[in-house]
């Protein structure tokens, strides 16, 4: 996976914000999960249509955060949604 990358969210998957949190849900296995408001803000940005790299630069411009941080910290969001199936990555 790249910053050059795109996510998608599969049909299964189904997602709702509440209050500052986004709570997702599997429905293929019945399993919900929870993000953060920082890991909602990025689910947002991502639903949007925006490539990874104009995510981390969203973020630069919301939060006071190294590019290191906010690279290292989307990618591994995006790893762990990747490892539980709830997005789908390509170019």
């Amino acid at each position: 996976m790249k910053l050059s990358d795109r996510v998608t969210i599969p049909s299964q998957v189904m997602a709702r914000q509440v209050g500052d949190e986004t709570v997702i849900l599997d429905l293929a296995s019945g399993t919900y999960y929870g993000l953060d408001p920082v890991g909602a803000r990025i689910w947002q940005l991502m639903t949007e249509g925006l490539g990874l790299a104009q995510v981390c630069e969203a973020m630069l411009a919301e939060y006071e955060v190294s590019r290191e941080d906010i690279e290292r910290d989307v990618l591994a969001l995006v790893q762990a949604l990747l490892d539980k199936q709830l997005v789908s990555v390509g170019t």
